[in-house]
Order: C-alpha cells, then sequence, then structure tokens
C-alpha cells in the first residue's frame, strides 16, 4: 500500500528546444456514469482526471490572445460533456475519448490523460488507468 502523502507527480512535458509548453488540467473531480459491473449501470460515480498537454509553441509569439493557445476552459468544459454523455463501460474508454478531444486542437502535440475511479474500493484511494497519445495533425499557424 503506498503512504497517504506520497504522490505521483506527472513528468516534465515543457521543452524549450523541442518548441513545448506544457498545459495542464489537475485533479478535475466529476460524476460519471461508468463501469462494466450491473452494479454500477445506472448510477454516477466519481472519477478524477488529470491532462498533461504538450503543446506545439510554434515560431510566433501568443500576442497575448487566447485564440492563439490551448485553453484550459474549453478543454475542461468538453470533458464534462464527455462524461455527462452517458454511461461508458471502461476508464480506458474515458481515457481515449478524452484523450482524442484534446488532440482535435492541431498546437497539441501530445496528450496524458489519467482516469481514476474514485470509490471502488474501501481500502484504496483510487483505481484507473493513464494513457498518453501523440498527435499527426500539424501544427496551425498562429498570427
Amino acid at each position: 500500500m503506498t503512504h497517504p502523502s506520497l504522490k505521483i507527480e506527472a513528468l516534465k512535458i515543457a521543452d524549450a528546444a523541442a518548441g513545448l509548453r506544457h498545459v495542464f488540467v489537475r485533479d478535475l473531480v466529476l460524476d460519471c456514469n461508468i463501469g462494466v459491473h450491473q452494479h454500477e449501470k445506472g448510477r454516477v460515480q466519481r472519477v478524477r482526471i488529470n491532462l498533461d498537454l504538450g503543446v506545439w509553441e510554434g515560431d510566433a509569439t501568443h500576442n497575448d490572445r487566447l485564440e492563439n493557445v490551448v485553453c484550459y476552459e474549453d478543454i475542461v468544459k468538453r470533458v464534462r460533456a464527455i462524461t455527462g454523455d452517458g454511461h461508458v463501460n471502461l476508464a480506458e474508454t474515458l481515457a481515449e475519448r478524452i484523450a482524442s478531444l484534446c488532440l482535435q486542437d492541431p498546437q497539441c502535440r501530445s496528450a496524458r490523460v489519467r482516469v481514476e475511479k474514485l470509490d471502488v474500493f474501501d481500502d484504496a484511494g483510487s483505481v484507473g488507468v493513464e494513457i498518453e497519445r501523440i498527435s499527426t495533425l500539424r501544427p496551425r499557424a498562429r498570427g
């Protein structure tokens, strides 16, 4: 069993040499209709979602304009919509859907998504899955 004071640290993603900044969402707790077991169907469970995005900075500056960056507010709204969009069987499926939505932005080069179900076992803080996906899209020009 892991000591309660130990925390899992995200890997460093920001990389000046690669032209990447790190956009993240920490400990987003949402109600989600999730699970394969009969007792999980038709009821919501709390899930905690953590996102780490590698975002291409490109040659231009962001010019202090929201449209020139990956907006974490938009991402959180879209994640909320996914968790509220009906039953999903697997935490893996939810993680894939979230990664896919993040990678729809051509500036997003990579997405690491952790989905944790918080109330499965009395003697465990959480169970879940973490995935990382890489984009094949070309970054868009900014201005």
